[in-house]
C-alpha cells in the first residue's frame, strides 16, 4: 500500500458512503484510479467489507459487558462448540482467544442488569467453563472501528 491507498483507506473508515468523486478529489486523484485502488484493495482482502455502523443507546443495548471465559479444556472440539455457540448470541459482538490468566474473552452488548442475566443463564447453559466472570463498562472513553493504516 502506498500513501494514497492508506489515504484512500484513512477516509473510507471513517465514512464508507463518501461518493467516489468526493473521494477521489480528497485524495488527489480522479474518479476512476481511486475506484480501481478500493477494488485492488477488496481483492486484496485489505477492505474486508463495508457495514454501518448502528448507536448502541438507541438500539437498547447500552450495557456493556466484558465476560472473561477459562476453561480446563484446551482442543479444537470443545473451541469449535464454544464458537458455534458465541455465534448464535448475537449479544456476543466481539470474541477473542486470549495469553494470559483468562483463556478467552467476550464483549456483549444488552439493556440492561436483567438481560445480562439471562444471557450469562444461556451462555452458561450451552458451553462448560472451568471459570466465568463479567466486568461492566461504566463508561465509553474510545470508540472506532478505523484501524491505524501506517504500518502497512
Amino acid at each position: 500500500m502506498d500513501k494514497f491507498d492508506q489515504h484512500i483507506l484513512k477516509i473510507l473508515q471513517q465514512d464508507a458512503s463518501i461518493s467516489m468523486n468526493d473521494l477521489a478529489e480528497k485524495v488527489g486523484l480522479s474518479a476512476t484510479p481511486c475506484w480501481r485502488r478500493i477494488q485492488a484493495m477488496e481483492k486484496a482482502g485489505i477492505i474486508r467489507g463495508k457495514v454501518a455502523l448502528a448507536d448502541a443507546e438507541k438500539l437498547n443495548v447500552g450495557l456493556t459487558t466484558f465476560v472473561m471465559v477459562k476453561t480446563n479444556q484446551h482442543n479444537q472440539a470443545w473451541l469449535e462448540k464454544f464458537a458455534a455457540v458465541a455465534d448464535a448470541m448475537p449479544e456476543i459482538v466481539e470474541f477473542y482467544r486470549m495469553s494470559g490468566e483468562v483463556d478467552y474473552l467476550l464483549k456483549v452488548v444488552v439493556p440492561d442488569m436483567k438481560a445480562y442475566d439471562a444471557f450469562y443463564q444461556e451462555l452458561i447453559e450451552k458451553a462448560d467453563f472451568s471459570d466465568i466472570s463479567s466486568s461492566f463498562a461504566m463508561e465509553e472513553i474510545k470508540y472506532t472501528t478505523a484501524l491505524p493504516v501506517t504500518y502497512s
